[in-house]
């Protein structure tokens, strides 16, 4: 499902409503996290208009497959195996992972996926300049707790989060979301864009 044509269109949905609250990012230096095969990174570089993005991927297959997709833009989007929760080694070859290293940061339903999710929205609010932009769209405990979710989907079960709970530890981390934000489907899917302070 995540490397189907139904994922590839539902993503450029995620974007464009993104792109709504807080527009476009031209120039930015741009960090996403859990890229795939690179369709996310290429709207980052179309719809977005970043500069750059140094995106990661845990799968040595996905960066493979996102090598292929982005070679086009060979000296705007950099690959690299590595943790969300943990930045700081795998974009050093890029100059970035360091203290407010970035414009903007992409979370295209990724942090759901990880354990300890917490951990990846403080590593996103360390990399993210002061007025920098999280974009973000996720996948909630409400949807994950669904039966169609569970047979159809492999994911952590424990500390999942909802909506509110997400979006209550922006702040903890200087990351303000404001209105910037909505559910959709009962709650099932949160997106939104929160701003560095």
């Amino acid at each position: 499902m995540i490397n189907s044509p139904p994922r590839r269109w539902f993503q450029h949905f995620e974007a464009h409503l993104l792109s709504t609250w807080e527009g476009r990012s031209p120039g930015a230096r741009a960090v996403e996290i859990g890229c795939g095969t690179g369709y996310g990174t290429k709207l980052i570089l179309d719809q977005f208009g970043a500069a750059t993005v140094h995106a990661v991927d845990l799968d040595p297959k996905m960066i493979a497959r996102a090598e292929r997709r982005l070679r086009r833009y060979a000296g705007r989007a950099f690959l690299s195996q590595g943790s969300a929760t943990d930045l700081r080694v795998t974009l050093e070859q890029f100059g970035g992972g360091k203290d407010a290293s970035y414009e903007a940061a992409f979370d295209f339903a990724i942090i759901h996926h990880i354990p300890n999710w917490r951990d990846a929205v403080a590593e996103i609010a360390r990399v993210l300049k002061q007025g920098g932009k999280f974009f973000f769209d996720e996948v909630t405990a409400t949807a994950l707790a669904r039966p169609s979710f569970q047979l159809l989907f492999d994911h952590p079960t424990e500390d999942r989060f909802t909506a509110g709970e997400f979006l209550a530890e922006l702040p903890r981390h200087g990351l303000e979301v404001g209105e910037r934000w909505r559910t959709l489907v009962g709650g099932d899917y949160l997106f939104g864009v929160a701003i560095r302070q």
